[in-house]
């Protein structure tokens, strides 16, 4: 177990400052009615939080299954819905989802958050080791890859939500669904395709994940135009 405080701030700076830069974009499509910054700070560390719920659920799941193909699925699974239940938790009975584009924002924010206690977890050993060049190179992919999963993933789910803002109860629970299903396709092919390529087709992989967040942005005009 790492103590030394150099390097567990070290670390929490490469975790959080990318999942920041990511928020602050995200943030932008919601320009016409921010949400408040104690709100949003509430939820990024609600998301950090909910890593320390996951990590046991994951080392369950990975020594309840057998299959590895199936223990990616269940990780990813697991992820998504402690994101969704995160948000849910939080805001429930409250009126602070008011117009469709919320619940992106606010997914997307505790993701960011998961997101930023992950990569700070990553980044501990390669600086414990004072290998910086390992440590900038793990930081720069995560930041390119796996945060940038987290809140387009987390995304989905929000846009499904946000699509269905005004639909009848079980259109809504029927949008959720096909949402988790998508994010946690998304981040299953992900998570499999950089383990089971070794790298070799990281760009291919991350070119496509642009491509989803592309998508993701012109849904977040959509869900702004119906918030108007």
């Amino acid at each position: 177990m790492i103590t030394d405080p150099k390097i567990l701030g070290l670390a929490l700076l490469g975790g959080i400052i990318p999942a920041l830069f990511w928020l602050w974009f995200w943030l932008k499509e919601d320009n016409q009615k921010p949400e408040p910054k104690g709100l949003i700070a509430s939820l990024f560390f609600i998301g950090m939080i909910s890593v320390l719920f996951i990590i046991p659920v994951q080392k369950f799941l990975q020594s309840s299954i057998d299959s590895y193909q199936w223990q990616i699925i269940s990780w990813a699974s697991a992820e998504e819905l402690i994101k969704y239940l995160s948000v849910v938790i939080i805001l429930y009975k409250t009126n602070r989802i008011d117009e469709p584009i919320d619940w992106p924002i606010f997914l997307i924010t505790v993701a960011l958050g998961f997101a930023a206690l992950e990569n700070t977890m990553f980044l501990i050993k390669p600086i414990s080791l004072n290998d910086a060049t390992v440590g900038l190179l793990t930081g720069q992919l995560r930041f390119l890859g796996s945060t940038l999963l987290h809140a387009v993933s987390s995304g989905i789910i929000g846009i499904s939500l946000g699509l269905s803002f005004s639909k009848v109860k079980f259109i809504k629970k029927v949008y959720l669904f096909w949402g988790l299903i998508f994010a946690i396709t998304l981040h299953s092919s992900f998570n499999f395709f950089i383990i089971d390529s070794n790298g070799n087709n990281s760009f291919k992989i991350l070119g496509f994940l642009w491509v989803v967040t592309i998508i993701i942005m012109l849904l977040f005009e959509k869900l702004r135009r119906m918030s108007e």
